[in-house]
């Protein structure tokens, strides 16, 4: 209840983001128990936090270090279930397979605003308790029922990309189709974990992690500080305010699956993510100067926000980060994926982590320059893309022309009466 309270949640969010950009890249175990654990332990924390209420404990190291300790074990989470789902679905449809599924994360967000916003004003710390005995009930769920790989139920692996040989196709195990499909198969010699320059090695990771880190900035900004930016321009009651503030979440649900679809359809990834980042920057500059004239019109904005900030960022730390991490370079070493994704993903906690903070250091001067800041962030994630989006135009054009020059040779041929 002091002048200071930004500057101590801003503290609090930035000691969770930052233990969990760290913890992206400690070596994981077997995913099923790295998972498991990983959850249970956050139930733990996340419990602890909100027993700090009931205890009477007022001082801010106690939550912070429960913050570090949250942080840490909940990087066991994103690299292991994107590994799981890359695992199962090959490249086909993967944008789309994966925008739909990414919605979890936006329906957890929604789940923890309503949950939070139940008790925030009479018990908060149930707001922290509840959710930490959810997971930690579903961790449980996970290491009896989690299955990592096709093959440990005699299903047959995906095929992430076709490789040919004089032989016919095969597959990037390297075994052809019949083979995989005829009985099982004897136990290969499980590759080693790929290095982390290894991954840094392969074309594209090194612009999706520092495109994906000023993304998650303005999207994790948004996460922290939407609620208290409701509450201080709109002058809703908290309660109200995170509720509404899951209509930011609702368009990421949107924004995941359009992503993953336009992207699928038009094999450009980066180029979805950069046209996305585009239109982002001035929704935001609109939203902070109209969003809050009328619950339509705050609505309407906050849906459109959400789903053009979060969609670049669910299509990265999903369907991009499976495709890197299933790269034909890799020479079908699975564990890269996981690798793959907590280095994505780890650089983009980065700037989660530098959002909320730099938000807290800057809404004192006025919530303009928070947006501003906010803007900024948007347009380098853009520029980062630049050189792959390059890469995918000249793709485009590239089979344009050849196509136009199959077309014409067809006709020449036809006209010749050959």
């Amino acid at each position: 209840d002091g002048d200071n309270y930004k500057e101590l949640f801003g503290a609090l969010d930035n000691a969770f983001l930052v233990a969990y950009a760290i913890g992206m890249f400690i070596r994981r175990l077997p995913l099923r128990y790295y998972l498991s654990g990983g959850m249970v332990l956050s139930g733990l924390f996340t419990a602890l936090f909100g027993l700090g209420y009931f205890w009477d404990i007022h001082v801010l190291w106690y939550f912070i270090v429960v913050q570090v300790c949250n942080g840490l074990v909940q990087t066991t989470g994103w690299p292991s279930v994107v590994a799981c789902v890359g695992n199962w679905f090959g490249k086909g449809k993967r944008g789309l397979i994966m925008g739909v599924w990414n919605s979890h994360t936006s329906v957890g967000n929604i789940l923890g605003s309503l949950i939070a916003g139940v008790w925030v004003s009479s018990a908060w710390g149930l707001s922290f308790v509840v959710p930490g005995i959810i997971i930690a009930a579903m961790g449980i769920v996970c290491f009896f029922f989690l299955v990592e790989y096709p093959e440990d139920v005699g299903c047959s692996p995906p095929l992430h990309h076709v490789i040919t040989s004089n032989e016919g196709p095969l597959s990037i195990s390297g075994q052809s189709s019949a083979n995989r499909s005829d009985g099982p198969k004897e136990p290969a010699e499980e590759p080693e974990a790929i290095s982390f320059l290894g991954a840094l090695r392969i074309p594209g990771v090194v612009e999706f992690s520092l495109c994906l880190l000023f993304a998650k900035l303005v999207s994790y900004t948004f996460l922290y500080w939407l609620p208290l930016y409701i509450v201080n321009v709109a002058h809703f009651s908290a309660k109200e305010a995170g509720d509404l503030s899951t209509l930011f979440d609702v368009g990421g649900i949107l924004g995941g699956i359009f992503a993953g679809l336009i992207s699928d359809y038009s094999g450009g990834r980066a180029t979805t993510c950069c046209v996305m980042l585009v239109i982002a920057a001035p929704m935001l500059f609109l939203y902070n100067h109209v969003g809050q004239n009328g619950i339509g019109t705050s609505i309407a904005m906050l849906i459109v926000c959400g789903a053009l900030v979060n969609g670049p960022y669910a299509l990265i730390t999903t369907a991009v980060s499976a495709d890197l991490g299933t790269h034909e370079s890799l020479k079908g070493n699975a564990k890269a994926l996981s690798t793959v994704t907590a280095i994505i993903d780890g650089t983009g906690s980065v700037g989660a982590a530098l959002g909320p903070l730099l938000a807290g250091l800057i809404s004192p001067t006025g919530w303009n320059n928070v947006f501003y800041m906010l803007i900024a962030a948007d347009v380098l994630a853009c520029l980062l893309l630049a050189r792959v989006v390059v890469k995918e135009v000249r793709g485009w054009c590239g089979y344009m022309a050849r196509k136009r020059g199959s077309s014409v040779q067809l006709t020449e041929s036809v006209l010749d009466g050959k």
